[in-house]
Formats: structure tokens, sequence, C-alpha cells
């Protein structure tokens, strides 16, 4: 049975990789046909109908209201100019120095990955840090490899993350923020060894031709009316980040924070209520792709965590997973690529149901799974030609995907390397 199982996932994974279906209609599938497979009724309990629809759909319902509260800040960011003032005080200051331009245009896509990820944070950071720092003399694909990275390095104190790994892993939001601390290190390292290493690896690149003012889009008219925000605004993205980690307080209000700080550090009471809404709505739009698939996720994990499914898998996962501890960090680095092109460890896919599994079935402790996703989710972010942040400051730079997944991928494999060991040292 429990081969049956993993043919089955292995043909989600085809599904998902030649588009045969959306990712996240092949999650569900997946979760309906593996709970049919492992004996589940249909009906009643641990079930098809009752237990994994009904129940996994909304298993993950704190992480949507957090990525829903982020979309909206993000969104906040954009409108009001924060972001956009960030990145071009970064730019006046560095001047013609192309080293110093593309490290300041890493600190405020850190900043900004800190509240959103995604194709979002790299619009909010890269519509002027890309062409920025092309202008200056950094090449095409550092550019755009130095947004991702600054993104990933953001990524460990990014609260719906957190959340994420709360509810899909159950674990404490303070066992995860404390892991995420001890991986900022290795994030923050690599994004910055990228960038001083790149940037002068492949020398000056001058491309005149380049647009290098904002594009004329709605939202860069009315940042143009507006003017710089407020120095005082520009903490925002600091704020919730200070609530949840220095005041330890929970990941909506922090957010939640975050959003009325921008709010009312930005805009006239008059123009609150319209602002409010519109960036609310907005917000929906943004959040609605990563909110389907979290609701996805959530019926895969119901449907790994059957008694039916854990008995099937159990001998067949404890039998490959490694457990000693050197020989786990070998294994799963060696793993790395299977996160890339929405492969089956990519956590935001099979790799949430294969983390279930892991859990549900004893293998490793919660807080060792822990460390296997997020450390794979580091190198998702950035080097998956696949993922949507990764196409767009690609294609905003004018190169291709897989050339900026060449440039980052050892980078951010020695991120996850550094999260194994973490991992190790503290789980096993």
């Amino acid at each position: 049975m429990g081969i049956i199982i993993l043919i089955i996932m292995a043909a989600g994974v085809a599904a998902i990789l030649t588009k045969k279906l959306p990712t996240a209609f092949a999650l569900v599938l997946l979760g309906v046909v593996i709970a049919l497979v492992s004996g589940a009724p249909v009906t009643g309990k641990n079930s098809v109908f009752d237990t994994v629809l009904q129940e996994g759909a909304p298993a993950l319902a704190a992480t949507m209201i957090a990525i829903l509260l982020g979309s909206w800040l993000g969104k906040l960011l954009d409108e009001t100019g924060i972001a956009g003032t960030l990145v071009r005080k970064i730019v006046e200051f560095g001047g013609d120095r192309p080293t110093v331009v593309a490290l300041g245009v890493l600190m405020v896509s850190t900043l900004v990955g800190t509240v959103t990820g995604s194709a979002p944070a790299a619009m909010l950071a890269g519509i002027v840090g890309i062409p920025a720092m092309i202008a200056v003399g950094i090449p095409k694909v550092t550019a755009a490899g130095t947004i991702l990275m600054g993104i990933a390095a953001g990524m460990p104190f990014e609260l719906p993350v957190w959340q994420f790994f709360s509810s899909a892993l159950d674990l404490p939001v303070s066992d995860v923020r404390d892991f995420m601390i001890k991986l900022f290190p290795f994030a923050l390292f690599a994004a910055v060894m990228f960038v001083l290493v790149e940037s002068r690896r492949r020398g000056v690149e001058h491309a005149w031709a380049f647009r290098t003012e904002t594009p004329r889009t709605k939202a860069g008219k009315r940042r143009a009316r507006l003017g710089d925000a407020p120095w005082y605004a520009l903490l925002t993205p600091a704020v919730p980040l200070a609530l949840a980690l220095g005041f330890e307080i929970a990941i909506i209000p922090s957010l939640l924070a975050g959003v009325l700080y921008a709010l009312v550090t930005t805009t006239r009471p008059r123009d609150m209520n319209r602002r409010l809404l519109r960036t609310l709505y907005s917000g929906f739009d943004v959040a609605a792709a990563p909110i389907t698939l979290f609701v996805a996720i959530g019926i895969l994990l119901a449907a790994v965590k059957l008694p039916g499914a854990v008995d099937a898998l159990e001998p067949l996962v404890k039998a490959v997973s490694p457990q000693n501890p050197v020989l786990f960090v070998a294994v799963f680095t060696v793993l790395v690529p299977l996160c890339l092109y929405r492969g089956p460890l990519n956590v935001y896919g099979l790799g949430a149901g294969i983390a279930g599994v892991l859990i549900a079935a004893g293998i490793y402790p919660a807080a060792a799974v822990l460390g296997i996703t997020a450390s794979y989710n580091q190198v998702f972010g950035v080097a998956d030609p696949t993922s949507t942040q990764t196409v767009w400051s690609a294609q905003y730079a004018g190169v291709g995907p897989q050339q900026v997944m060449t440039r980052t991928l050892p980078y951010v494999w020695f991120v996850a390397l550094g999260g194994f060991c973490v991992t190790a040292a503290t789980a096993l």
C-alpha cells in the first residue's frame, strides 16, 4: 500500500511539473486519492469528506489571514511610497559606487522580505532597485539575484512564514522563531557574499540603453505626486518584526500594527478610509493565489496524517530517512535540487505532504522537520525558475530565470547546508 501511495505522489509531481494540473488542484486531488487508497471511509471519523476536505481545507486558516495581512501591508508600502523612498534614498547614498548601491538595495529587499514574499516583494524593491543597479554597472543577472537574495535574507523573519510552519507542523510560534533566528545569519551572509563576489567577479557592465526611470504605472504616477514618504514612515517594515520578535506579540496583531502604522504616518485622516479599503481589496488580489495553495496544502496534510496512510508509509519512509546527524546533513544537502522546479521537496507543494508523513510517522521530531522544510524554502524562494519572484525579477532585468538560478544556487545551497547543520545539532 505504501508503494502505491508513493506512486500516486510521483504522478502528482509529474502532473505539476508538466503543468497538466495547477499545483493547488493537483494537491487536492492527491489528498483525496491518498485518503481513498489508504482505506478512509467517505464520511465519518478519519474520512474523505469530514476529515480531509472539511477539516483539512481551513487547517491553515491562521496562515491565510497572515498572508492577507502581509499582502495588505505590502500594498500600503507600495501606494504610500515607503518602499520606493527606501530604495531611492539608498541609491542616492550609493551614488556611482556599484557595490554600495547593490548592498543598499539588498538591505531594502531584506526589509521588504520580512513583510511579504513572492512577486510583490520583488516588485516593491525591484521596480526602482533593478534599473538603478544596472545604471551604475551591476550586471543584469546580479541585479536580479540581489533582489532575490535580499528577499531570502528577510524570509526567516517573514511573519506569515512563521505562521505557516507553526500551523502546518503543529509547532509553537516560539519554536519557529528560535530556529529562524539561527537560520538568519546564514541567509544574510550568503546574500552579502553574493553581492560582493558576483558584482566584482563579473565587473562593471554599463547598459546605457536600459530605462532607469520608474515605469509610469498608476502607482508610479501616484508616488511621483505624493513625493517621498516621511522618514518615520520608513520604519514601517520593522514595526511588525519588532513586536513579534522583541515583545513576542502574536503574528496577526503584529501585522495589523504594521498596517496601522503605515496608514497613520503617511495618510491624512480624511483619506484613511478610502486608502484602507483600496489597499485591502488590492491585498486580496495578491493573496488569492497563495491562500488557494494553503487550502490545498491543508487538505494534503490531513490526508497523509490519516492512520491508514501513516501505517502504509511509515516503514518505507523510515527505511530511507537517515538518523545519524552527519548522514542527515549529507543526505538532505544532496537532495536540495529536488525542491526546484516544483519538485517533491518543495514545501509549498508535495513537500508539505512529505513533512506531514515524517511527523505523523514519528520519523523525526517536528523541530527537525521544521529545519528541513525551512532550509529548502530558502532555496526555492531564490533559485527556482518557476517561482513568481524569480520569474519577475529575471524578466524585469532582461535575463532568463535559469540564468538567475545558475548564479544564485550555490549561495542558497550554502544557506540550506547551514540550516541542516543547525537542525542536526539542535533537533536530532
